[in-house]
Order: structure tokens, then sequence, then C-alpha cells
């Protein structure tokens, strides 16, 4: 067998098999005009991994671009990778000649066939022939398409026979990941974002304003909507928002419905237009209202439930929905709809667990992780993320990051609740550690309390010790995230309260 996996291996070293694209090789800008020959555009797609409009190149540090002259102006056709391999000491993209209203080039740095210079010279001979046309890439990719067969025969020889290798290999790369989870591919890669036209947008009233946009109520072809407005500047926070709400199946009760986004008209500032919930955010809805315990206990377990499945992971239909980590959880980033359920929001930090990166990925994944570790709301942070002390070799401990706040928002529901202060007037609406630290503490002294003295919100004494409520709280903001509860396991207690067992 071993024998037979070496002469394989060589075989296809010596057919030189094209590498795959890696992300940190030469990137250009990916186009396949409509109008393009299919055959053209289709060999040129398997010159690279396409992420958008984003080609990154396996075999050339080339890009290429065909484009139409129409009117002595420039349309592009085919925009790429470079199939014919050739020297392009250019760093720009710059023609001066036509042949037959098409003019090609080629050139050296990343994105740079994205722009033509076009230039056209006063004598155009018919004679002369440019490096490359489009007839010649004809004959190029027949030249090729002879070799591919050769190719692929020897990649099948090479699957098949390495397949066990790698199966016993991954596990060692990956030892955090299940393995339903490390063999599925994360189809948020394959996502094609399109935007959305805002002209019968209408802006009505300010409801709100956080560290990276404001939101509005307006219209949107007459109907209500949340508008969600970043300026320019917070397109960071927007794309990382907008690519949550674009991964397959999350559509959820407990997820803010997601309508749409777009660049607004004569502006730089970037819009998204989300579900209108009446009541606002769950801050202000405590903050002007007291419930009773069948109404806490809904908002309480319809919160822990949306959680759970924004952490959950899973295929369905061939399409692979990963977890992701809110990182910013706080009674300001939930919603209440009406039927008095809890809706989550604002997902501009949140970190999408894609499972099937490689070490690689996960490591620059890891790296951004740290240098953003503080833009989430610092009063709901978990003890580990204030004092440093978080191992972001895994998605872990992100998701255990959320429980933590998920805690605090479950205190913070049951301090308003009317039916757990019988006899006694309901306290008015506070923060987590409001009442010790104040309005606004720092982060040296949220570290303080809550990281070096293990302090937490204070239940009240006629609260039953012991009791289910009591130990969701303790187990939710447990100093250790590995002994804290999960998302799933937080709704499934809260729903025996529900049931009628103890409080």
């Amino acid at each position: 067998m071993k024998l037979w996996l070496y002469i394989s291996i060589f075989a296809c070293i010596l057919f030189q098999v094209p590498a795959p694209a890696l992300k940190n090789g030469r990137r250009c800008v990916f186009l396949a005009n409509p109008n393009t020959n299919p055959h053209n555009s289709r060999h040129m797609e398997e010159e690279g991994h396409i992420n958008g409009t984003v080609q990154y190149c396996a075999n050339t540090k080339c890009c290429t671009g065909f484009y139409r002259l129409m009117d002595n102006q420039t349309v592009a056709e085919l925009l790429g990778c470079d199939v014919v391999k050739q020297d392009c000491p250019k760093s720009t993209c710059s023609a001066s000649r036509n042949y037959h209203n098409y003019t090609t080039c080629a050139c050296s740095s990343d994105l740079c066939n994205g722009n033509i210079t076009w230039n056209p010279e006063k004598e155009n001979p018919e004679s002369e022939r440019p490096y490359y046309t489009p007839d010649m890439l004809k004959t190029v990719i027949a030249t090729i398409a002879s070799i591919g067969v050769i190719l692929v025969l020897c990649s099948l020889v090479v699957v098949v026979s390495c397949r066990h290798l790698f199966r016993v290999n991954e596990v060692k790369l990956y030892p955090s990941f299940p393995k339903e989870r490390r063999t599925s591919l994360c189809s948020c890669n394959h996502l094609i974002y399109s935007e959305i036209d805002l002209t019968s947008m209408k802006l009505q009233q300010i409801v709100g304003r956080g560290h990276y946009s404001s939101v509005w109520i307006g219209t949107y072809r007459d109907a209500p909507v949340a508008v969600k407005v970043f300026p320019k500047g917070h397109m960071r926070e927007f794309t990382s928002e907008r690519e949550v709400y674009f991964l397959p199946h999350l559509a959820h009760p407990g997820i803010t419905q997601f309508l749409g986004a777009g660049r607004k008209l004569d502006s730089s500032e970037w819009v998204m237009l989300l579900e209108l919930a009446p009541w606002g955010s769950l801050h202000s809805f405590l903050t002007k209202n007291t419930c009773d315990w069948k109404s806490t206990l809904k908002l309480g377990e319809s919160l822990a439930e949306a959680l759970a499945f924004l952490h959950s992971d899973f295929i369905k239909h061939g399409l692979h929905k990963p977890a992701v980590a809110h990182r910013d959880l706080s009674s300001s980033n939930v919603l209440v709809k009406v039927d008095g359920t809890c809706a989550l929001c604002d997902f501009g930090c949140s970190t999408i667990l894609h499972t099937s990166s490689s070490p690689q990925n996960w490591q620059r994944t890891a790296d951004v992780m740290k240098r953003s570790i503080l833009k989430a709301t610092s009063l709901y942070m978990a003890p580990e993320f204030l004092d440093g002390c978080v191992n972001l070799s895994s998605g872990v401990c992100l998701i255990q990051g959320d429980v933590y706040a998920l805690g605090l928002l479950l205190w913070e529901l049951c301090m308003r609740c009317s039916d757990l202060f019988i006899g006694c007037p309901v306290p008015e609406h506070k923060l987590p550690y409001e009442e010790e630290l104040g309005a606004n503490p720092s982060v040296e002294q949220l570290f303080s309390h809550v990281s070096e003295k293990r302090e937490r919100p204070s239940i009240p004494k006629h609260w039953q010790q012991g009791s289910v409520l009591h130990d969701v709280l303790l187990d939710s903001w447990d100093h250790d995230s590995e002994a804290r509860l999960t998302a799933q396991c937080a709704k499934d207690r809260l729903a025996t309260l529900r049931l009628g067992h103890s409080t």
C-alpha cells in the first residue's frame, strides 16, 4: 500500500499538478461579462479560488484583463488571473493597441486589472499582433484541456490514496473540532452580497446611537422598518454584521430579521434595514416596565433559546450554518418583540467560527480577536476577558463569554419581576454592577471587582437559595468559563420553571 502511494505521488509531481490558490498569493479582480465566451471564463475560473469579485491565483503572479472598445472607451469583458504564462513587469494595467475592437493587458500587482489606462496609438497597423488575444486564448485553452485529462486522472489517484492519511492527520490538526464539523465546508465562503435600492427609504426619528452606528425608525416602500446607519470609517463593522445576516439558515424568531443593505444615495454611509421592534431594546423596556413571572420567564427563555441557536453548528440541505459568537451581548443589543419575546441584534463585533479553516487561517482569526477583544461592552465582559487570560486556540472561549453575559441579562430581567418582590417595591432598573460601581465603571474597576474579587450582582436573599433560578444565574456567570452552562442548557433549565417547577 505504501509503495503504491509513493508511486502515485511521484507520478503527479512529474506532471506538475498545480497547487491550490492561496490567500497570500496574487489577488486579481474577477469578472466574467455575460457576453463572454463561457469556455474562456470557465478556464479562467480554474486559475484560482474566487471569493466574490476577487480571485486568488494558483499558478501565476500576473493579473489580466480583456476589454471591449466602445466609442473609444473600455468595457471589461473578462478579468482574472492570467491563463497564459508570461512576464508582466508593469504593475498597472495599461494598453494602447486596438485589435478588432478589443484590447488586453497584463499586470503584476494585487487587483491591478480592475482599472485600465487606455492610450490609443496614432497608428495601429493590422499586421502587428498583441502578445495575446481572445483567439490566441482559445488555442491556449485547447492545449491546457488536453493536458488536463492527464492531470485529472493523476489527481484522482492521489485523492484516493491519501484520503486515509488525511483523515488520520486532521484529528491531530483540529483536536478541538468534532468530526462532523471538521469535514464540512462553510457555505459562508461562497456568499454573494447584493445591494438593495434605497430610493424609497425615509428616515423619521433616531432612537439610538452606538459606537459604530445610529438606529432610526423609518419606512421602506411605505412599510415601517428599523434603519441602521454606519458612518464613513466603520465599514468593517457593517461588513461583519452583514456577513452574519447572510449566513445560511439564520432565519429564527430570536434573530432580528434582516431586510437588506445598501449605500445611501450621494453619501459614503452604509445602511442596513431590519425588522422594527416597537418596544425597543430590552434596556429601554425594563426601564419603563415591570413584568409578572410568566412574562419574565418568556423573555428569559426566548433569550437563551436565541443565543443557543446562534451558537449552534449544523448542516441542512447541503448548506453549513457555522457557530457564531455574539461578543457584545447586552440589554441594549437585545430587542423586545410585540409577542413578548427577545431577539438578538447588533452583530458588528460578532465572530463566525469557521470550523473548516486551516490552522493558519484560524491563527489569523485568533490574532484579530486579540486586537479587538475590548470592542465589546466592558460591563458584560467575562472575567477571563477582563484579565486577558483567554485561550484563543478555539472559539469555545467566545461562546462561553456570551453565556456569562446571558447570566447578567437574566439577572436584569428578574430584578424587574413583580412576582419576585411580593410585599416590597420592585427596584428601579439598573445595569449589572451599577449598584456597586456606579453607572459607568472603568475597565480597571470591573477587573478588580469581577475578576480579582470574583464578585457578581447581588441576588436578593428572599430568592430561594438552591432553586432552579438561583442556580441558573450562578452557573451562567461562573468564574471558570469551562464550568458555565451552555446557552441550550440554560434554556432547558428555564423551561422547567415554565412547566411549574419551583423557582
